[in-house]
């Protein structure tokens, strides 16, 4: 390849999975843009019904149509990031806005030699105190304070070495992450991104992070994802308690689950 050709290619690439997001979608892409002008930005979407596709197309994201699950669509969306030739990814939730000093933050962390991955710090757009205290935790770096609503920077050859996101509709980012440690160390940007409180907010702040943190747990003693993803998604509020407690409870975890 050409010095010239390879001038060419985006040093980075974004890419936002989606399923009816067009409440977030159009805020997100556009920060996405303004900070990070030459960057493509790619828009995952798993068979949303909502406009997300209008309106992320019309906030200048490019669009990948992909099977639904959060894993599967980081998956295709890396896999578009690739034929771009850039050299690092940039994966945010669709609902989770990029600070205003994010292209500066970024440009100075992989022009490091020795930078493989990182995350943002967090911030949540609901003024709670349990929140904020949660979100003060996310500078430091452990299983129970790193995830995806973070926003995940990593290397394109480190993400492709890793084996990428597992194909999960959960804890996908959980799994990667414990991947990179495995193998480098997970850096923590200087800045904050702002992501939504809409499921505490729906369900209850405290009663939401409790199932979190069972979720969690029951992940990291080998529960399938795939079951833990029924209770998770839909909106656990919209189900029933009994319902929320039999699919935590080991017995039932071990039966088939719902398509998600």
């Amino acid at each position: 390849m050409t010095s010239l050709a390879l001038m060419k290619l985006p040093a980075i690439a974004l890419v936002i999975p989606a399923l009816h997001e067009g409440a977030h979608i159009r805020e997100t892409v556009a920060q996405a843009r303004a900070q990070f002008p030459d960057a493509p930005v790619f828009v995952v979407d798993g068979g949303s019904r909502d406009g997300t596709v209008a309106l992320a197309r019309a906030a200048g994201a490019e669009i990948v149509e992909s099977t639904r699950g959060r894993g599967l669509q980081c998956r295709a969306g890396a896999a578009a990031a690739a034929a771009t030739g850039a050299a690092w990814v940039l994966f945010l939730h669709a609902d989770t806005r990029l600070p205003d000093n994010a292209g500066e933050v970024v440009a100075r962390f992989i022009a490091r030699p020795e930078a493989n991955a990182a995350t943002f710090r967090l911030r949540f757009d609901a003024n709670d105190w349990f929140l904020r205290t949660c979100a003060w935790f996310t500078r430091f770096d452990t299983v129970f304070t790193r995830f995806g609503d973070q926003g995940i920077l990593i290397r394109r050859s480190c993400y492709e070495t890793l084996g990428g996101f597992p194909a999960w509709p959960l804890f996908e980012d959980v799994e990667l992450l414990r991947r990179v440690r495995r193998e480098t160390k997970l850096h923590s940007l200087p800045a904050f991104v702002t992501t939504s409180a809409r499921r505490f907010e729906h369900r209850g702040v405290l009663r939401q992070q409790w199932l979190n943190v069972r979720l969690l747990l029951r992940y990291l003693g080998g529960a399938s994802p795939e079951t833990l993803a029924a209770i998770y998604r839909p909106d656990p509020a919209s189900l029933p308690p009994k319902a929320v407690e039999r699919a935590l409870d080991p017995v039932s975890a071990r039966a088939s689950p719902p398509s998600v």
